[in-house]
Parts: structure tokens; sequence; C-alpha cells
């Protein structure tokens, strides 16, 4: 297998952000996660080139190999930074952009193979609008004779519908012998990686262009880009989710992230967003406007409208989370339900419970969480404060407006407030400005 050089160390100034483009979000994770996930399938070892200061690209590109661009001169000076951590391999080298996180398998594979034909292979693309891509100069027989870079083409080049996508792949000992020859003679006075193209052809070497689709070989690097890959996965998500069997309502109004999964005849209505880590099995029901993260929906469960479910949580088979419901860290068990403008953290809720409007655990202390256990069939009166950590048993009820601080015991009846006082007539005088009794 070959191995690749994934260059992120530009630092991205048009996205106006202080963290580096490659950690920009794209599908709930880091664009150049998406690369890497797909690198890890195809090539035998990686090599991830960051720059100063960028941490935590380095720790997202473990376990993989590291090379620091300590002066950023060009994507060529940032390729040469790999050399000596594949100092020797025997076989292809490609090198690849961090912020082109949509390049496919197949597309790769194609450039991969591509070597059996020539020397030095490449991508390109023919976009809708080609902008400021780099031209591929290719002559009659479709040989890639150079790459020209926007800024020193001339109008005739710029004419040109093949662009440059980035990637290339060549054996290793002459591709970084070709980079130890670039030169930045250059409007940008840039070591360009481009350049090798035309070292190679003066070789007599053939090179060749793999073209793949523009949309996903496209680069990122503004915000309107990243908007634009973002609705791409999108799509392509929704779509899959219905092939799977899935049922959106409204599919343009439901947001996915990389890893979401949907199991068939589950049923989404319009405007939910799942975040990352979230799994929703056969049957259930996610009603409008929610928002999960984190999460396990057993099947036939209901949630929503307007519910959160936050990472740890569990909702069991057949159970309800009503609107403005938010649980973290908590597990309802099969047909339990809280239906309405509750909060449940760092709870277990048994089979069969009902918990009322306006419950809360109050899990946490000011220093550290504590957990709220409450046993099958039991009922939790509306506006109940559960004081963690606390426990109540198997068919316990808890009276309406209670602050429970202790256990209570299964099949008990829980009731912690004041006393009702009732004195008749008062309302009456105090309407008409009478004076009031004493206490």
């Amino acid at each position: 297998m070959p191995a690749a050089v994934i260059l992120a160390a530009g630092l991205g100034t048009r996205m106006r952000s202080a963290l580096p483009k490659v950690l920009h979000p794209l599908g709930g994770r880091p664009m150049l996660a998406h690369l890497l996930e797909t690198a890890a399938r195809l090539f035998d070892r990686i090599v991830v080139v960051t720059g100063p200061g960028m941490e935590e690209v380095a720790r997202l590109a473990a376990p993989h190999a590291v090379a620091l661009q300590q002066d950023r001169l060009g994507t060529g000076h940032a390729a040469r930074m790999a050399a000596p951590l594949l100092a020797g391999y025997p076989g292809d080298v490609a090198i690849l952009y961090g912020d082109n996180p949509l390049i496919g398998e197949e597309t790769l594979r194609r450039l991969i193979a591509a070597r059996s034909a020539a020397e030095l292979v490449l991508l390109a693309m023919r976009p809708a609008d080609p902008g400021r891509y780099g031209r591929v100069v290719t002559d009659e027989a479709g040989d890639v004779r150079r790459i020209v870079e926007w800024r020193d083409a001339t109008e005739e080049e710029r004419a040109i519908p093949l662009c440059n996508a980035g990637g290339l792949c060549a054996a290793a000992d002459r591709l970084f012998g070709w980079l130890a020859r670039l030169r930045p003679d250059n409007a940008a006075g840039e070591y360009y990686l481009t350049d090798v193209v035309a070292l190679a052809v003066a070789e007599g070497l053939r090179c060749r262009a793999v073209e793949g689709p523009a949309e996903e070989l496209a680069g990122i690097n503004s915000r309107a880009e990243l908007a634009a890959a973002e609705a791409l996965l999108q799509r392509r998500w929704r779509q899959a989710a219905l092939e799977g069997g899935a049922t959106l309502i409204a599919p343009d109004t439901v947001h996915f992230s990389h890893d979401t999964q949907l199991a068939p005849d589950v049923l989404v209505e319009p405007h939910v967003v799942f975040g990352p880590g979230v799994r929703v099995e056969s049957g259930a029901l996610i009603r409008a406007f929610s928002h999960l993260e984190g999460c396990v929906v057993r099947a036939g469960a209901i949630v929503g409208p307007f519910a959160r479910l936050r990472p740890g949580t569990v909702v069991g088979e057949g159970a309800h989370v009503g609107n403005f419901v938010e649980i973290k860290a908590a597990t309802l068990g099969p047909g339990a339900k809280a239906n309405h403008l509750t909060y449940l953290g760092d709870a277990s809720i048994g089979a069969g419970s009902n918990i009322g409007a306006g419950t809360i655990t109050c899990n946490y202390d000011g220093q550290a969480k504590h957990r709220t256990e409450i046993g099958a069939q039991a009922f939790i009166g509306s506006n109940t404060a559960l004081v963690a950590p606390v426990r109540v048993g198997d068919g316990a009820l808890v009276a309406a407006g209670s602050t429970i601080t202790e256990d209570v015991p299964a099949d008990a009846l829980a009731i912690a407030r004041g006393r009702q006082v009732i004195k008749p007539g008062r309302g009456a005088r105090q309407r008409k400005g009478g004076a009031t009794e004493a206490g």
C-alpha cells in the first residue's frame, strides 16, 4: 500500500478565525477527521504536516506521524517537511490537502491505480466556476505538461476548464527528489507543490490527470465554502437515511452528524437536529424541533416535540419524552414517561414510571454531580425536586410539589411540602381593605 502526506499547516486567513482551518467542524467533527478516516482505509502510513502552535491538530492526527512546517513557505515546502519521516519508503506517496475533506475513497483508489500508467498522477476537476483554481495544461495526447497557478496564468491559460484539485501521487524517491529541487520563482515567492509537474516533464516522464467530481474535490478556504460543503454532506446523509428506510417528513429541515444512525421505520418530523453520537432504533418517532446528541433512542419510543437529549441518555423501548423535557446522562426505562417541562440529569428511571410536569433532579451541589434512582412503576408528582443522591423505590408515590431529600421506600407515599392552611372569608375581607388576622 502507498503512504500519504496530508498538508494541514494552513492558517486559513479567509476563515477569519483563530481556529486552524482543518479544525473547523463539518458534519459534527473537524474537517481533517473526515480525510483521515478515508485515508486510513487506503494508505499504509500517514504523515500530517502541521504548523507552529497547532498542537490540537497534532492531537487530532494521532496516532499518525506529524511533521512540523516551522516557516510557512508554500505547499511544496510543507510537503518537503514529511521527507525525513518517509526516508527510504519503498512505495508510492500521495500528497493530499487537509482542507479537501470530501475526497471519496473511490477517487483516491483511482489516483493510486493510475500510477501504473504514469510516473506522476494528479487529481483534477472541472468546476462550474473555475475561479482562482490553478489550471492544468495538457498536450494533444491528454498528458499533463504543467500546472499554472491563477495569479501566474495568462488570460488564455485562465480560460482552461480543467483545474488542479491538489492531490498527487508518485514514487517516494522521485517525489521527494522533485520537492528538494523546488524554487520560489513565482508571484507569491513560495515553493509550489504543483511545480513538481514541470520537473517530471523535464525528465521526460509521463504525467496524467485523474478527474473527479468537482463537489468532492473542491477545497474549503472560507466560511461560505464550509457552509457549501456542509450542505452537500447533509444532502448525502438525508438521501442515505431515506434509502435506508427512515421517513423524513421535511428532509431539508433535518440536520445530521457524520455518525447519525437511523433504523428502518424511524419517523423524523421537521426541524430536528442530530448531533454527534445518536442512534435511533426501529419504529421510534422523533417529533419536531427536538435536539439529540450522544444518545440512544430505543424501538418505539417517542421524543418531542421540543425535547433535548444530551450525551449519555438512553430512552427505553416505548418510552415517552415530551415537550420541553431535557435529559442528560440518564436512562428512561421501557414504557416510562416524562411528558412535560422536566429536567432529568444523572438519573435512572425504571420501567413504566411516570415523571410529572416540572420535575427536576437536583444533581449538582456546586462541586460534584450526584445520581437519582427511581424504580419501576413509580409515580413522581408534578413540580417535584429530587435532591440527589436519592432513591425512590419501585411503585412509590411522590406527592406533587415535594422536595425529596431522603430515600423513598418501595410502595411508599412521600409528601415533603408545607401543610396547606385554609382561612375562610379571608379573601373577601382582603379585597375590601379590612384588617387581617395575625398569622
